[in-house]
């Protein structure tokens, strides 16, 4: 190489950082973004399908992860049940229709939402909390959670989908 030669370095693209996310309770109000983002999921079959009316009326149950105000990044339910008669005294929490949107998806918004969900069922006395997937499951098995029996403790009344693969997290 000559001594007089420049080298020229082309610069490194980063990506923007990404905004910070923000987990809160979601309201009746935000039944029909709720309903918007699960709808992708529920098209390829990883959710089940549901109204903006079954969305409102479950409001209570799910938690939303904004990038900023009015835009919802991700969304989880989580629902508290009595431990059957008979066995341990313990409530269970379920959680649901957890999805990110396709462009946040690696950057962080699942596991806070994860997160959160598990402070709140821990906060609401749930001793266990279960989840069913149809994908890798990677996020819940980085987070403590194992492949469940189903036979032995998943909520009376409620059926995983079929296929999917059904976790649990003792609390």
């Amino acid at each position: 190489m000559n001594p007089h030669s420049v080298l020229h370095v082309a610069p490194l693209l980063v990506p923007p950082p990404a905004p910070p996310v923000v987990v809160r309770a979601a309201g009746r109000d935000d039944a029909p973004a709720l309903h918007r983002l699960s709808r992708v999921f529920a098209r390829t079959g990883e959710l089940r399908e549901r109204t903006v009316a079954e969305y409102a009326r479950d409001a209570a149950d799910f938690l939303l992860a904004e990038s900023a105000p009015g835009r919802i990044e991700g969304c989880a339910g989580l629902r508290i049940h009595a431990a059957p008669e008979g066995r341990d005294p313990g409530r269970t929490a379920v959680v649901y229709n957890f999805c990110v949107a396709a462009a946040s998806q690696g950057r962080g918004v699942g596991t806070a939402l994860l997160t959160t969900l598990l402070a709140e069922a821990a906060a609401r006395s749930a001793a266990t909390v279960f989840a069913a997937t149809s994908g890798d499951a990677a996020l819940f098995l980085r987070h403590g959670f194992t492949v469940a029996d189903v036979s032995a403790a998943w909520p009376a009344g409620l059926a995983p989908r079929p296929g999917s693969r059904v976790l649990s997290r003792a609390l």
